[in-house]
């Protein structure tokens, strides 16, 4: 995916273009209710949702308290399995020892079931790079990589993509004739016929996990197109790419988080395949990959063990919280500039990549919570948030007019009564200057506001004032003291 778009670098920059995008405006607003809606119908279904979402954030605890001793056993199952398991620290490391596999095995051709992990070292580019052609086989995947662009939702990759744009790129990669796409049928299907004849040519199949369970040396992941499947059984090579946070200790615990898992992602009771591989295929078994290898990645997930933002590795990736958060169906998941969007990219891209830029994603909050209260683990998304950006204001060199400003305001707001004196007077100003409009276009030091929303002037007097009134007609004892 060499022709990938460099994005702006600022996070506002980058909203703007998106909320000017007409295309991705179009498929936002399509898609938004379609995960909202069916995931309230699939809980509705059960009796005990809340129970479920308890026993699936206990079985995430469990897993991170002992991470290491879940670890170590699991690679053990894998080698008494018949496999091999690999440990890197790095994206870069990740990419080498993928890349070596596959020359090992003399692959020429990749296929690839939808790996977040593979997204986040880009792990295509280092396999073009090596003259080795990956072929993505999710449907969402497939599109995005003939666009030439990264995914914009960890559940649905082309989400931003309306129906038009993908003719156009199907019209464009592939030999249709006389062939209609104007059904997502046809698109579906012609899709597949593509796609069909890459698993039959692959070498090497990778796919992510989204669960590694201790107890048998098992990965597991769940697909609603039967890609992985195919991509994990027909090549003589399997390799699974993932890190080290997928681990659960026992079979018992997975049960617990695909209870919550498809329910919370897509509204299905349990996605359409839900498949476990353990080790390669043994003498009885019909088909199945010669060699079995699981690659399990680092990349600071161990520094965030132990600290305030330990709870972001409960994530199972379900999509949910970007499906409900305002700001992400505003702008979609491209503006984060990040493999991971919305609420738990926002936490999780500044805690993994440490780029510079990356405090903006906290605070592209409304902190209205719908997050928290859909995560299937209970990750306290604003908490976290919260977080991050007092670790930006104590990390952070801000320019000295802010500064002083802000000590200003702190050592102001401790002083009560001059507060009030000072602030009474300047709600009064406020409220004559904006006379019969109740609001104003432009404040100096507001600009920022009053670029693209009026600033509501004050209405009465202050809250304190009301405040003071309202405690005074109440407590008519306390008149003489007020």
């Amino acid at each position: 995916m060499s022709g990938v778009e460099i994005q702006e670098p600022d996070f506002i920059a980058r909203s703007r273009g998106a909320l000017d995008d007409d295309n991705l405006q179009q498929a936002l607003e399509k898609a938004g209710s379609g995960f909202v809606h069916k995931r309230q119908a699939a809980i509705e279904r059960v009796p005990n949702f809340e129970a479920m979402r308890d026993r699936a954030l206990r079985a995430r605890q469990r897993a991170l308290k002992n991470l290491d001793i879940y670890l170590l056993h699991f690679e053990k199952k894998v080698q008494d399995a018949g496999g091999q398991v690999h440990w890197v620290e790095t994206p870069e490391q990740m990419r080498e020892t993928v890349v070596g596999l596959c020359r090992q095995y003399e692959a020429k051709t990749v296929t690839k079931g939808k790996s977040m992990v593979g997204e986040e070292v880009e792990l295509n580019e280092a396999l073009e790079e090596a003259g080795i052609e990956p072929q993505e086989t999710d449907l969402g995947e497939y599109v995005i990589q003939l666009a030439h662009e990264r995914p914009s939702h960890i559940v649905a990759p082309a989400l931003h993509k309306t129906k038009a744009q993908v003719q156009a790129l199907f019209r464009d990669n592939h030999p249709l004739g006389e062939r209609d796409l104007d059904a997502v049928e046809s698109i579906v299907n012609e899709a597949r016929d593509v796609i069909r004849e890459r698993f039959l040519q692959a070498d090497v199949g990778i796919t992510g996990a989204n669960m590694l369970i201790a107890e048998t040396g098992t990965a597991a992941i769940v697909t609603n197109e039967g890609n992985g499947d195919l991509t994990a059984t027909l090549p003589k090579t399997h390799i699974v790419t993932t890190s080290i946070d997928k681990v659960i200790p026992t079979w018992k615990d997975a049960s617990a988080i695909l209870r919550v898992l498809a329910r919370s992602a897509t509204g299905q009771d349990i996605t359409t395949y839900t498949t476990f591989f353990t080790g390669p295929k043994g003498a009885r078994d019909k088909d199945g990959p010669e060699n079995f290898h699981i690659v399990l990645m680092d990349n600071r997930r161990t520094e965030i063990l132990g600290t305030e933002f330990q709870d972001m590795l409960h994530c199972i990736r379900c999509g949910a919280c970007m499906n409900h958060c305002p700001v992400y169906q505003s702008v979609g998941g491209h503006t984060y500039n990040s493999v991971y969007p919305g609420p738990m990219g926002a936490v999780l891209t500044p805690l993994l990549r440490h780029g510079k830029d990356d405090y903006q994603l906290p605070n592209a909050s409304t902190f209205c919570g719908r997050c928290e209260s859909v995560c299937p683990v209970r990750i306290p998304l604003p908490g976290l948030m919260r977080k991050l950006r007092d670790k930006e204001q104590r990390e952070a060199t801000r320019p000295k007019a802010s500064t002083v400003a802000v000590k200003l305001f702190c050592w102001l707001s401790r002083r009560p009564g001059l507060y009030r004196r000072l602030t009474s007077p300047a709600v009064t100003v406020l409220r004559w200057l904006a006379g019969n409009r109740g609001r104003f276009r432009s404040l100096p030091m507001m600009s920022g506001w009053t670029r693209y929303r009026d600033f509501s002037a004050p209405q009465g007097s202050s809250f304190q004032t009301q405040w003071r009134q309202q405690q005074r007609q109440s407590h008519p004892e306390n008149r003489r003291h007020g």
